[in-house]
């Protein structure tokens, strides 16, 4: 029972470069930022102002952790090239790379003919796009890493669809698409691809909605098994799991993590 662990049940991050887009802020990037920070990741916080980013990267600092932020864009392909390159060029090389940033929050409830097509533009630019960008200016460092793992941050409502957001909802759908694309075409490389499906989160942007519109929220949380929202923090173990040893044969997957919502 003294016997070390073998190395894939060893959650540990050590040394590894993680790049994070749309880590400020208190919502889930933030929350898998400290995750990787707290089990030895460098991470790099890839978010579009200072003012979210910054606090994140100090909060890790003072846990003794390494972190820096690179004002990014990821509707702009440019942008995202440019992250990926500072944080190889800082840290040495890049092990981890999570696509998290939605972009501006749109309003949910709306039917698809009240929907201004501006609204599928931002959707598109930054979750399909962004995840487009994010990997291909990846997959030249994660094709040298021993470890490698490309993680995109999809939805319940990409597997299921949802009732009155016809934007959301197809634009999560193609990230799982993209990721399971990916999964086939990268394995070969050693590389695996995965999604993380959040269901509702109290994240900034949630919190303000429930001030403006809580009867929203209270109709969301009433169909929760688990009778209550998530919290940020609670999203960072899956991440971690996936950009562990622990998942060196998970690929092509989406995770669920949502309390229960999409069983009804």
């Amino acid at each position: 029972m003294n016997e070390p662990l073998p190395a894939n049940l060893r959650i540990d991050l050590s040394g590894r470069v993680a790049v994070v887009t749309g880590g400020g802020g208190d919502g889930l990037g933030r929350g898998y930022c400290l995750a990787f920070a707290r089990l030895g990741a460098n991470v790099v916080i890839a978010t579009r102002r200072a003012e979210s980013g910054q606090p994140v990267v100090d909060e890790i600092r003072d846990l003794g952790g390494e972190a820096m932020l690179v004002i990014t864009d990821v509707s702009y392909r440019v942008q995202v090239e440019h992250a990926v390159a500072e944080a190889v060029r800082t840290y040495g090389g890049l092990d981890i790379m999570v696509h998290n940033a939605l972009g501006k929050a749109l309003p949910s409830q709306y039917r698809l003919e009240d929907v201004d097509p501006r609204g599928w533009d931002v959707l598109s630019r930054t979750a399909v796009w962004g995840s487009y960008f994010s990997a291909k200016a990846a997959y030249p460092h994660l094709r040298e890493s021993a470890h490698a793992r490309l993680i995109l941050v999809s939805s319940p409502s990409g597997i299921e669809g949802s009732h009155n957001i016809p934007v959301y909802s197809p634009a999560k759908a193609a990230q799982r698409a993209i990721t399971k694309s990916l999964a086939r075409e990268w394995g070969p490389d050693g590389i695996t691809v995965n999604a993380i499906c959040p269901g509702l989160f109290m994240t900034d942007a949630n919190r303000h909605w429930n001030e403006i519109r809580p009867e929203v929220i209270e109709t969301f949380v009433r169909q929760v098994p688990m009778g209550r929202p998530g919290n940020p923090p609670e999203i960072g173990p899956l991440a971690v799991y996936l950009a562990s040893p622990a998942a060196t044969y998970v690929t092509g997957a989406a995770y669920v993590i949502d309390g229960g919502y999409t069983l009804w």
